[in-house]
């Protein structure tokens, strides 16, 4: 069996693999083998039997935890098993705390340590509490807001939006031991940057990937950073397209509102604020990336958001004041409602990548791009169909028949077809002088 992220072999003992039995009690448990090279042979371990006696007892005197060491005799040589169990509380090694990962050992600092140490404590980075923050530094129009948010959605009791705004705090479960949550002040101070670094959103449109045309930024709460950023998108970087019905105006985006906003509760609701970096939204010409410093669950991948799942928020009092007020569903369909919004609206599903410590979403509004294009199954007449359509703007039934050397019905097979799968669309004027276009 090789060393896998349960399993380290070690040819001899040093009092340094303290250190590790840490780690595998930090993590998901594990073993240690004295007594076999980097390769997993069995070399032998001299005073096998002192050892089966010293062991136990320095881990007990410096990591404070009881492990199992046993024996093993075979042709090669005696080697040691040090079985080491998950601990449900931190356990540290002369004051740091080491952690396994993968098949490594980390010493844990930083942000990375609080994490581990809230964790291990049952809480979560937006549940703590911060001294020295009164109710009375929120913002009352952000409590009027969320009061009528509230009532529209109808997932909170009428009573509680007529109480103080300390009462609905309390109901929020925003407030422990009469102090504010981190969650309370990212949800309804004027400020929250002055207690949590990062805590903004910052848009770009790029001409490139480093060409960048003009850029903004949204402060404040999370509810008028919401606000901000979905005005400044759909005023600013979406494009528009006018047309009228009769006498209507008809104002049409290049993507569907429902999905933008979708990604953009997602970041918010799910950022590892922790990290101190701003949700980051990126527009292009033809597509718009979302990105948010996250972290998915335990065993959780890319894919399984592809499919029905259990909700899980990184900040469950955001996530649960968010839904209280309407903005977010409880019930982990944000993904797959984006790829539903985006079929409906006739653009390719979204892009979803887990990467670079961070979350992304990509949306594009290109129906015509190379991949999207192999995942409909044209044949390739209708390709290069579509390629001279980019070039040429229109084509008639009898161009393609010439240019692809089919008969009649064959190209009216092929073209309606394309005019099915949304690539292309037929002209108003039927018979002779009837075209197809993008």
């Amino acid at each position: 069996m090789a060393e896998n992220q349960n399993i380290e072999w070690k040819e001899s003992w040093r009092d340094e693999y303290l250190k590790w039995i840490c780690g595998f009690a930090n993590a998901k448990g594990g073993s240690i083998i004295i007594g076999k090279d980097d390769k997993g042979k069995i070399i032998g371990v001299k005073n096998a039997k002192r050892l089966l006696e010293d062991i136990p007892n320095k881990v007990k005197d410096v990591l404070g935890i009881i492990v199992d060491v046993n024996l093993h005799e075979t042709e090669n040589g005696e080697y040691l098993e040090i079985i080491v169990e998950a601990h449900p509380y931190p356990v540290n090694y002369k004051g740091q705390y080491h952690y396994r990962s993968g098949s490594t050992k980390q010493e844990l600092k930083g942000n990375a340590l609080d994490k581990f140490l809230l964790q291990k404590k049952g809480k979560r980075w937006d549940g703590v509490p911060i001294p020295n923050v009164s109710i009375e530094d929120l913002k009352p129009d952000t409590f009027d807001h969320f009061r009528k948010k509230a009532v529209k959605a109808q997932r909170i009791e009428e009573d509680v939006l007529t109480d103080t705004n300390d009462h609905l705090l309390e109901n929020l479960q925003l407030v422990e031991n009469k102090y504010l949550k981190r969650a309370a002040l990212l949800l309804f101070h004027p400020n929250p940057e002055n207690f949590v670094t990062g805590a903004y959103i910052k848009i770009g449109f790029f001409q490139s990937d480093d060409e960048l045309k003009f850029q903004d930024e949204a402060h404040g709460n999370l509810f008028e950073q919401i606000e901000k950023t979905m005005d400044l998108l759909f005023a600013k970087y979406i494009h528009s397209s006018i047309s009228y019905d009769g006498l209507n105006r008809v104002e049409k985006y290049d993507y569907p509102k429902e999905a933008i906003r979708e990604a953009l509760l997602n970041a918010v609701s799910h950022k590892d604020y922790s990290e101190g970096t701003p949700i980051q939204i990126s527009v292009y010409q033809n597509k718009i990336i979302f990105w948010n410093d996250a972290q998915l669950p335990e065993n959780w991948s890319v894919e399984k958001l592809l499919t029905k799942h259990p909700s899980k928020p990184y900040n469950p009092d955001i996530a649960n004041t968010l839904f209280r007020s309407g903005y977010i569903e409880a019930w982990g369909r944000g993904t797959i409602k984006m790829i539903n919004d985006c079929v409906r609206f006739g653009i390719p599903s979204p892009k979803y990548f887990y990467e670079m410590s961070g979350f992304w979403v990509e949306f594009t509004k290109d129906k015509l791009s190379e991949e999207y294009l192999e995942s409909l199954d044209l044949n390739d007449r209708q390709r290069r169909a579509i390629d001279f359509l980019k070039n040429r703007k229109r084509i008639t039934n009898r161009e393609y028949q010439s240019n692809f050397n089919v008969s009649r019905n064959t190209a009216s097979r092929d073209l309606s077809e394309l005019v099915e799968k949304g690539l292309i669309k037929a002209s108003d004027t039927k018979g002779a002088g009837s075209f197809y276009e993008i």
